[in-house]
């Protein structure tokens, strides 16, 4: 068969069904934290390395430098929004970083009170991620952001904090394409114009009603000010299973949250970055957006970042390592841990916390909000 016979994939054939339907693993009432209950327990050397973080931050804030959070899915899940919602309103945190998989479950818990799947049972069924008002909200979210110039974490954020989004009418938007094609909106304008004239939408409030947005820690950020960026994966993350999934309107959002994320690394001289259960985004994020900061840096003259400190907090075995050493020999199991190793090039002082990230993250705010 020639290339050119092919068949496409019809993905614009999925069949998708209402997120009410699915059997969903957890809920919003079974796993929030209150922030000023007592954290879970934890041994003296995780309460000694919960205390240098928080000393780190506070210097951090202190001296106006970024305080960076960069967190994967389960941190959402394991219930600290309310938590990080109480470290955004104190100026802890100055910046946050997620993956699609973060944004997907903290839009379902605020929307239905319910979030996870099961994945075995599901992809067998061929229902894993086929649900209407997650794929549906998010694009809406992105393209309505779009024309405002706001990336994935603001525009979801907003959607959530604002219980749905505003579109132009398909008139606007023709007239808008043909007076000024080369506006550098007019992109995320026929991405929107496309997508409503398929689905048949109309312009004005489009409304989706978020009863549980105390569990989004994107609607939080929004309402606080705190820049959000997500960096998610082309055909990662289950938005790509709804026919209205646009790879460009996911790509420009996440092009503008990477400027984001940029924009606080180069404020992150003696500054301090969390990196709270993400293996694989957060550590390649980050040293991409390091390498571009020192780059734009060195043309002007200017010092790479440094003076900052990278917390790293996971379950795996760390072996004992302290990495301000340097990287372990080959027989210690901590030179397995991947994103450490990426991590300590990025320059600065970097710790391993091997620690439950809730427990964590419910200690580190205790200490600062007591110090």
């Amino acid at each position: 068969m020639k290339h050119s016979d092919r068949i496409p994939f019809e993905r614009s054939k999925l069949k998708v069904f209402p997120l009410e339907e699915r059997k969903s693993l957890t809920r919003v009432e079974d796993i929030l934290l209150d922030p000023d209950e007592t954290p879970a327990e934890v041994d003296a050397l995780r309460k000694n390395q919960i205390r240098q973080s928080a000393q780190s931050i506070r210097q951090s804030r202190d001296k106006g430098a970024s305080v960076m959070l960069i967190y994967g899915a389960h941190l959402l899940r394991n219930g600290t929004a309310q938590i990080l919602d109480c470290m955004m309103e104190q100026g802890w945190i100055t910046h946050l970083a997620t993956n699609g998989a973060g944004t997907i479950h903290d839009f379902e818990y605020a929307y239905l009170g319910r979030s996870t799947e099961s994945v075995r049972d599901n992809v067998e069924a061929g229902t894993f991620g086929a649900w209407d008002e997650t794929g549906r909200s998010i694009m809406l979210a992105l393209i309505s952001g779009a024309l405002n110039g706001n990336g994935y974490g603001v525009s979801l954020g907003k959607f959530i904090a604002e219980d749905g989004c505003e579109l132009p009418g398909p008139e606007i938007l023709q007239q808008a394409l043909t007076t000024d094609p080369t506006n550098p909106l007019a992109g995320a304008q026929a991405d929107c114009l496309q997508i409503m004239l398929q689905f048949g939408l109309e312009g004005g409030f489009q409304p989706s009603f978020h009863k549980w947005k105390h569990g989004s820690i994107l609607a939080s950020a929004f309402q606080r000010g705190v820049p959000v960026s997500v960096h998610p994966g082309i055909g990662y993350d289950i938005i790509t299973n709804h026919p209205m999934f646009r790879g460009s309107v996911v790509g420009r959002a996440a092009e503008l949250d990477f400027g984001l994320f940029s924009e606080a690394v180069e404020g992150l001289d003696n500054g301090t970055v969390l990196s709270v259960g993400s293996a694989i985004m957060g550590p390649q994020v980050f040293e991409k957006s390091l390498s571009c900061v020192h780059n734009l840096r060195q043309q002007k003259g200017m010092g790479n970042v440094s003076g900052h400190s990278i917390h790293i907090v996971d379950l795996q075995d760390g072996g004992n390592w302290d990495w301000t050493q340097g990287e372990p020999p080959k027989s210690n199991p901590a030179y397995y841990l991947r994103f450490c190793k990426s991590y300590s090039r990025m320059g600065g002082e970097m710790h391993y916390i091997q620690c439950d990230n809730a427990a964590f993250i419910h200690h580190l705010y205790h200490q600062l909000k007591h110090a």
